[in-house]
Formats: C-alpha cells, structure tokens, sequence
C-alpha cells in the first residue's frame, strides 16, 4: 500500500474513532439516563472507540514520520528517528501530544459510568484537538491566531456532529422507544456543531484561499467544494430529521426509516473527515512562504506593528480572534433566547438586566476582537488597557445581568435523572470549588492577589508568547472579576454574601491594594517580561519602561473607577434592602395590628414597673 494512502486512512480512523469516543461521553454525561441501558451502549462504544483511536494515533506518529521522511530507513533506526521526531520537531511534538491525550483517554474511558467522569473525560479530547489544530497548513498561515483557531472550532464542531451521529447509530437497538427523546436532545448539540462547523469553514477559506476562482483551478479548492457539499447533504438530512422524523418518531415505520437515513448521514460526516485529512496534506493555494526581512514586532506576535495609538485607532483597529468571537455570539444570542422563552409563558425579566448584559458582551467583544488586545500585544501600557477593562469593566455589566439567574428560570428541568444545561448550571454552581472561589473574601483575595502572582511570574509571558495562553488569561481575570462583582451587587446564586458593610471593607480594601499595585509599577524601574516588550522594535511611543510605568497610572486609574461604581452599586442596593425591609415590616404590623410595637412597649412598661417596685 502507498505510504501517503496509509497516512491518509491512519488519519481517517483516528479522526473518526476520536469523534466518536466525544459523541459517546456526551450521550452519558448529557442525553441518556445513567441506568438505562442506552448509558450502557455508549459506555461500550467510547471504551472501544478510544482504543482504536489511541491506536490509530500511536501508528500515525510512525506513518507520518515515514511518509515525511521519504526513504528507505534502516529498521535498528527506525524507532530512534521516529522518536526524535516525536519529542525534538514541532509537527511530532503535536502528533505526540495527540496520542498520549488518546492513550489517556482510553484508559479512563474504562472506568466512566456516570455524567461527571465522562464530562471530566472530555478535556483530554479538547487537549488533543488543541493539538491537531497546530498542524497542518494552520500554522504556517499569514493570521497564525486565526488559523489556529478556526481550525480548533472547526475540529470540534466536526468531532461532535460526527461522533454524536456515529453514537446515536451504535446505540440504535437498546435506546428502543426512548429514540425520540434521545435524538431531540442530540440534534440541539448539533445545530451548535453545524454553526461552528459553518464558520470556522468560512475563516479556514479566508485565510487559505486568494479568490472564488481557487475552487475550480485548485486541487484544495476542489477538496473544499466537495466537503462544502457534503456538509450540505449531511445539514440538509439533519433539517428533515428535524422537521419530518422527529414529530413522528413514537411510529416504528417512521422510526426505522429514521435510523437508515442517519446512516447515510453518518456516511457523509465520515467522507468529510476522509476530505479533511486529504486537505491537511494539500498546499492551499495560499502558498505559506518566509516573510521577507521580519520586523521584531512580526518575528515575536506574527503581525505587523499596529500603527501608534489614537483616540480613532482605539476604536477603529480589530483583528478577528474566532473562539472569543463565538463565545461572545453565543452568549448574547442564548441570553436573548432565554429572556425571549420567559416572555413567551408570561414571566416578567427586567429590561434593564437584558441591557446591562449586552453592554457587558458588547464590552468583552470589543477588549478580545478590538484595539486592547491589539495594542496588548506590543505595550505594556495597551496590556494594562486591556487586563482592567476584562477584570472590572466587564464583569459588572455581565454580573447585573444575572445569566446564572435567567438560565435557572428558562431552562426546563429534566425529570428522567439525565444532566441538561439547568442540571449542569446546578452542579457546577452548588459545587464546594465554585462556592469557595465565589466566596466574597476569597474572590475579594483572588482579584487582588491574581495581579501579583500574574504580572511578577512567568504565566506573563506564557499569555504574550502563547495564544492558548492568552485565552486561558482572558477567561481567568473575566471569572475573577464576575465573581467580585457577582459577590457585591449580583443576584446570582453561588457565594453566601456578608453584611453590606463587610462589602464595602472589602471593596475599599481591594481598592486601596489596586492602587498599590498602580503605584509600585509606576515607580518601577525593572521592565516586566524584557524579551518581549524590551525587543519590540517600536518605532512610536516612549521607551518600554517608560510605556510600563504609563501602565501602572493606567491600572491605578482606570482601577479605581469600576471600584467607586461598585461602592455606589453597594450603597444603593444596602438602601433599597432598608426600604424594602422596612415595608416588609410595615405589611407586617398591618396584618397583626402593630403586635410587634406592643410588644415592645409592654415590655418597656414592664421594665419601668420593676424599676419603680426596687425603688420602694
């Protein structure tokens, strides 16, 4: 068999087994009961899937190897080679991480029986795609961040749309008449996968191919016209399960007219994998050429030097960074859903949390697609911008907005002892972690403190230099900051909130160790992260220290603000508590005719009788 025919079908079965071990842990930890003996089924199927996957990713790493090396090797130096190749060159590094991720997968997929081990399950999976998603044409694309990206989304979208498929087709016979149920929950998970795969789609051509014309003159574009048509056959047998199948699908005819369809459709996912990988191994017509004479600012972020900053640059500069993008969407768009499903069954949510939400989104958009994380990358200063907008900014309006609140009010409850979106809100919520870090001492010691252990350690530079980093970065201070602000002025359930004057200690504490912090990096000499900011290369603005110790002012003012808006939020809200008790007491003295009052006084004419008595 030709090499390049091995490495394709070695792909193909890791690519397909993978798939399906995710489509397997999530029909347990989200679909199917944890008795039934669907559960049992998919348990099966992801203990074999991740065998073979583990298998076929193992053997990938050797057929790669060979097919790259492109020469007969000696077989006493065929392991040697193979094994430097593995852990010393960029492309076996990733292939490597991808078969330890499925080797640790399918030992633990034998021990998974319920939702929270195979939830916990899918994180080495996600770790594993990170992985793939570095491979191929993505990193040697002009946008690297883009690419990279795009590729991870569009990876998992397709892992999850063809493994939660090829799942719901092994598990046919013992899910039996609980199908209907079954297959209504998993084509919602794979609406969301369709939409990722859909634009993750489009951003992988963009960034891959110079015009329509590359369709039809390009052996790439060729591949991509017939996934593009697949994945149009596989969405549109998705739309008639949906609007023909499902209502009908108690019927037997219909229901086994349902299950041979889907193997089509399965048939059509896996053909578009077979495509994928062909395309890994396909010049786009892109070509991936060295950048000609590099400047420092290209050699260290992989763009341009932005140009120097402006009141118009901070508004008009974006730079499209697609998992952020997505998460920042879905969130606006499910947060609609929800207040949209409330007013549909007569329950009231207040405009003005819909609003503050929006605004919290509109404001995430901004610091992760706009000019922060722009001008982040190059400046301290722009950095600074960028870490107190996501950690105070942010966080306030989205913390107003209640989500937690509105999902648990929107989201029908399951009563069949399976873990929907309102099931897994609960858990995570009522978990003993998120109830420790969304104490308010403590998330009041996490804001503060994260500054400290972040900026004079390497997770700094890990979050300039790594776009995985920088993500993790943007999702820890977005938390951190909710938490606080969640814990001050929110309604959402999670912390046991103190007294309204332990806030405001808290919240002036805090304010007072922000402006320390500001101060300190003001009056610092010592350049943070120095092969990075120090090397830049910019040929505007001050001096790299000199553009720290502006980000220090940056943190001390910029900090104080939010902090004197939740000061304010406090005193409200510990006003409006007063009135609101003190209405409380009056509904309660009209009841019962002022007891309460007379209670006191008679106890006061009883104090004065006792008194006067030890006079005599």
């Amino acid at each position: 068999m030709p090499i390049d025919t091995l490495v394709t079908m070695t792909g193909a079965v890791r690519d397909i087994a993978l798939g399906v071990t995710a489509g397997a842990l999530i029909m347990i930890a989200a679909i199917v009961p944890a008795r039934h003996a669907a559960a049992e089924r998919a348990s099966l199927i992801a203990r074999i899937a991740a065998g073979i996957w583990a298998l076929s990713a193992v053997a990938y790493v050797f057929v790669s190897y060979a097919y790259i090396r492109n020469d007969a090797i000696p077989p006493e130096r065929f392991v040697e080679e193979v094994w430097s190749f593995a852990t010393t060159i960029p492309l076996g590094q990733a292939y490597s991480q991808m078969a330890i991720a499925a080797l640790l997968v399918s030992v633990i997929a034998g021990f998974v029986r319920k939702p929270a081990g195979a939830a916990w399950t899918l994180l080495p999976i996600a770790w594993a795609l990170g992985w793939q998603a570095q491979t191929g044409h993505a990193a040697g694309a002009t946008d690297h961040h883009l690419a990279t990206s795009a590729m991870f989304l569009h990876l998992a979208g397709s892992a999850l749309w063809m493994g939660m498929l090829g799942a719901l087709a092994l598990m046919r016979t013992p899910l039996g008449l609980d199908a209907k149920a079954t297959v209504i929950r998993s084509s919602k998970v794979m609406i969301w996968a369709a939409a990722a795969l859909v634009v993750s789609g489009a951003a992988n051509a963009w960034v891959r191919m110079d015009s329509p014309a590359d369709f039809v003159t390009t052996t790439y574009g060729w591949l991509l016209t017939a996934k593009i048509a697949l994945m149009a056959l596989a969405v549109a047998l998705a739309a008639w399960h949906r609007r023909v199948s499902l209502p009908r699908l108690a019927e037997s005819a219909v229901r086994d007219r349902f299950w041979r369809i889907l193997l089509v459709d399965v048939a059509a996912i896996a053909a578009v994998i077979v495509i994928a990988v062909v395309m890994s191994g396909t010049a786009p017509p892109v070509p991936i050429a060295a950048v000609d004479d590099p400047t420092p600012a290209y050699f260290l972020t992989g763009y341009d030097l932005p140009p120097a900053p402006s009141a118009l640059n901070w508004i008009v500069l974006w730079r499209l960074e697609i998992l952020t993008a997505c998460a920042v969407a879905v969130a606006a768009i499910t947060y609609l859903r929800w207040v949209r499903r409330l007013h549909k069954r007569g329950d009231a949510w207040p405009w003005y949390r819909t609003a503050s939400f929006l605004l919290g989104v509109a404001i995430m958009a901004w610091i992760t697609q706009g000019a922060p994380t722009i001008y982040g990358m190059v400046t301290f200063s722009g950095h600074m911008v960028e870490h107190m907008m996501l950690v105070m900014m942010a966080p306030i309006p989205l913390a107003l907005g209640a989500p937690v609140t509105l999902a648990l009010r929107a989201l029908t409850p399951r009563k069949d002892g399976t873990r929907g979106p309102r099931e897994w809100i609960r858990v995570i919520v009522e978990s003993r972690w998120i109830r420790f870090f969304a104490n308010p001492i403590v998330a009041a010691a996490n804001f503060a403190g994260s500054l400290v252990v972040f900026y004079y350690s390497p997770l700094f530079e890990f979050a300039l230099r790594n776009h995985v980093g920088h993500l993790g970065m943007v999702l820890h201070f977005t938390l951190v900051g909710y938490f606080f602000a969640n814990a001050l002025v929110g309604i959402d359930p999670g912390p046991k909130r103190p007294g309204y004057p332990m806030r405001i200690v808290l919240l002036f504490a805090t304010m007072a160790f922000h402006a320390f912090f500001g101060v300190s990096l003001a009056a610092s000499e010592v350049l943070l992260a120095p092969t990075w900011f120090g090397l830049m290369g910019r040929t505007w603005g001050p001096d790299a220290i000199t553009d720290q110790q502006y980000g220090g002012n940056i943190a001390w003012g910029i900090g104080e603000l939010p902090v004197l808006a939740l000061a304010i939020g406090v005193i409200i809200a510990w006003r409006l508590s007063d009135e609101k008790e003190a209405r409380r007491k009056d509904r309660q003295a009209e009841r019962d005719e002022d007891a309460e009052l007379k209670a006191y006084n008679a106890m006061l004419a009883q104090v004065a009788e006792r008194d006067r008595r030890s006079e005599q």
